[in-house]
This record gives structure tokens, sequence and C-alpha cells, in this order.
């Protein structure tokens, strides 16, 4: 999966409507394999691309969730710590 597309269900505050269009702008670009789709292909995507983020708002709403939402700053602080681990990581292997 695109490492770009981010988790956004359940998280304080909501993801936004804008937030949910660009990761399926992401999926649709990385399924479809094309950054910006030609002129003949421009209405298919733009509509699959709506159509996801509509499939995915109310897939949102129907989700039943018992834990408390997560917090974007918590999450945030979690990659960041993943990425200086991977680096200290690629660091002592490739800095021999």
């Amino acid at each position: 999966m695109c490492r770009n597309i981010k988790t956004l269900h359940h998280f304080e505050p909501p993801a936004t409507e804008d937030e949910v269009r660009a990761s399926a702008l992401q999926y649709v670009r990385k399924l479809t394999g094309m950054a910006a789709p030609s002129k003949a292909n421009q209405a298919a995507f733009n509509g699959a691309v709506e159509q996801i983020t509509a499939l995915t708002l109310g897939l949102f709403e129907k989700l039943e969730v018992h834990a408390p939402p997560r917090s974007r700053e918590v999450e945030k602080e979690k990659a960041a710590e993943r990425g200086r681990k991977r680096e200290a990581i690629l660091r002592a292997k490739y800095m021999r």
C-alpha cells in the first residue's frame, strides 16, 4: 500500500472530507499508475476519487469503535520515532 495514505478513522478532531479525498486521490493514482490522467481518462479518474471519498466517509459513519479517539499529536510523534529508528538502522548498516 502507498505509504502516503494514512489512517484517518477515529481521530480527534475527525478527519475532514478534504483529507479523505486526498487519500482517495493517492489510492486511485497508485492503482492506475497515473499521477495525472489524460483528458480522455479525467472523468473516470475524478469519478473514482469522488466515489471512494463518499464510500470512505460512509464507512467511517457506520464503524463502531469502543476505544477513545486517537490523538493526532501522539500518532505524529510515534511516526517520528519510527523514522528516527529507521534512520539509525540505515546509518548503522551503510555508514560502516
